[in-house]
């Protein structure tokens, strides 16, 4: 990598020696938007292909394999995407997550459109750049801060295009952004290999810690199954939404939430909520288990986090709270076994959106040891988790410095002194 540095380095002393010109994006081009005036009925049966919000938002350069169809009429005014456009995303649930980016890398022959929740921009002088180092571009920590900048928003951030126009990107010689490219695309190619090494390998991990999860948590002895509304009562949450969250107050834990943040067990609410709304919510203390009752398949429902701060803290509705007086952390364990699930899928009801009643999960029975065996099983079981799952250890710690290694590398070489007259 060091050779490749030098390279640059030279090259731009030679070519650039005072600097390379910056430029705002408004100077440089035109931003247009995605489809518009379109219906839900347009998208079945299309005959016209369109670059989704996952297809943007998931890849540097865009995935020219769609699938997805949109009907477009011949007479239609809508943006067609050319070669060498940038796309961005418009619109997220957080700032940092707002105008990804995605560039338009392989030459079509077919009209391409743009999803309506994403922007293109487009350069007047389509030879002023390299597809290959705009894709890089864009997606570098220094460009990220500032497009994180032109987000507005509460609970959905969405994207000002007057700022966004406001933003300065370098323009070094065609020479020096074919070297980057060049240098990028194999350590990105290397960087990919090394990654779905890493990630088979911790996939073979977790599937180890499943079967060891599911061998402890199998009682050959015939220890007693009870139904937990025998270990315990059910407390439905209630009224708790998005909107809700402040930066802070009491804590709170939104069913969505336990699918995407939290683990089996937590002492930490990655939300809050004002004094006030938390007298109207249920309370959940330390021990009790916080269930998710509805999801969008069969698999997830049901998912539990067990809370173990010290501190009272609140639920949404969609969920259940649980008190016990088992282990928190077994209870929220056998919640993951496929023998809890088996029996979940008999209380399952719905089809886009699934759910399972109170009064159902509270039928389902699970095997209740000795409180010292279900601290034994436990024990072993965190241990389990924390290899696998916890980014200070083990192979995730790992993959983690390969890609921390990855941006150190493309924000070096995309870094440039800017020039001075």
């Amino acid at each position: 990598m060091t050779n490749h540095m030098n390279k640059i380095e030279k090259l731009i002393a030679e070519l650039c020696p005072n600097g390379v010109e910056f430029k705002k994006l408004g100077q440089l081009g035109d931003f247009y938007s995605g489809l518009t005036g379109k219906s839900k009925d347009d998208f079945t049966g299309g005959n016209a292909k369109f670059v989704n919000y996952m297809n943007v938002f998931s890849n540097i350069a865009v995935d020219t394999n769609i699938t997805n169809f949109v009907k477009v009429n011949k007479k239609e005014k809508q943006n067609q995407i050319q070669y060498g456009d940038v796309l961005f995303t418009g619109t997220s649930e957080t700032s940092n997550e707002c105008g990804m980016s995605s560039v338009l890398t392989t030459e079509i022959k077919e009209p391409l459109y743009l999803n309506s929740f994403c922007f293109g921009f487009r350069f007047h002088d389509t030879k002023l750049f390299l597809p290959g180092f705009l894709k890089y571009l864009f997606r570098d920590e220094q460009a990220r801060k500032q497009i994180a900048k032109t987000a507005n928003g509460v609970t959905r951030f969405n994207v000002s295009k007057k700022r966004f126009g406001k933003i300065a990107i370098p323009i070094p010689p065609l020479v020096i952004q074919e070297e980057i490219v060049k240098i990028l695309d194999t350590f990105t190619e290397l960087e990919a290999e090394l990654e779905a090494e890493l990630e088979a390998e911790l996939e073979a991990r977790k599937k180890q810690y499943e079967y060891y999860r599911n061998e402890l948590l199998t009682f050959k002895n015939g220890e007693r199954r009870r139904a937990l509304r025998e270990i315990g009562a059910m407390i439905r949450g209630n009224g708790l939404q998005k909107k809700d969250f402040v930066e802070s107050g009491i804590g709170c834990i939104h069913y969505g939430q336990i699918y995407t943040h939290y683990g089996t067990f937590t002492d930490k609410t990655k939300s809050f909520v004002s004094k006030e709304l938390a007298n109207k919510l249920k309370k959940v203390e330390k021990g009790d288990l916080v269930i998710a009752t509805t999801s969008e398949n069969v698999q997830d429902v049901c998912k539990a986090v067990a809370w173990l701060g010290e501190q009272e803290i609140v639920v949404s509705g969609h969920s259940v709270i649980f008190k016990h007086n088992e282990n928190p952390k077994y209870l929220a364990y056998y919640f993951q076994t496929p023998s809890f699930a088996d029996q979940k899928r008999k209380y399952a009801k719905g089809t886009k959106v699934i759910e399972v009643y109170a009064k159902d999960l509270a039928k389902i029975k699970i095997p209740i040891p000795s409180l010292a065996e279900q601290k034994r099983i436990v024990s072993i079981l965190d241990k389990f988790e924390a290899l696998v799952n916890d980014i200070s250890i083990g192979l995730p710690a790992e993959l983690a410095a390969r890609r921390k290694q990855y941006e150190y590398y493309r924000g070096s070489l995309l870094t440039f002194g800017e020039y001075v007259s």
